[in-house]
């Protein structure tokens, strides 16, 4: 069971853009194989950052509308958010390492 909570089209703008704190959004698909590669170290960023920063998934085969909102093109791409506006995009599978440090830099 993933530890990042799913967010959808309907609770996108109340859970990402309007957050205290900075957000991580993993947009990715279940066919995706790197997608899943990078999913355990999703959940690690997700409990490591617990208080600091928020991480949600968004399944872009649910939700194209989000995906092309922020003119995702391949996944996976972690966006960041920091109060309302992308402040970092991560295109790629990189180890909770990388991806906690980028987060970190905004909080």
């Amino acid at each position: 069971m993933s530890k990042a909570a799913q967010v959808t089209s309907a609770d996108f703008d109340s859970s990402v853009l309007q957050s205290e704190i900075p957000v991580l959004v993993d947009f990715y698909a279940d066919w995706c194989g790197p997608c899943r590669q990078v999913a355990p170290e999703i959940d690690a960023v997700s409990e490591q950052l617990e208080g600091k920063a928020r991480v949600y998934k968004l399944n872009v085969d649910e939700f194209p509308d989000v995906e092309s909102r922020y003119g995702v093109k391949t996944i996976p791409t972690l966006i960041i958010f920091k109060d309302g506006a992308v402040v970092d995009t991560i295109k790629g599978a990189y180890p909770r390492k990388v991806i906690a440090e980028r987060i970190l830099a905004h909080v």
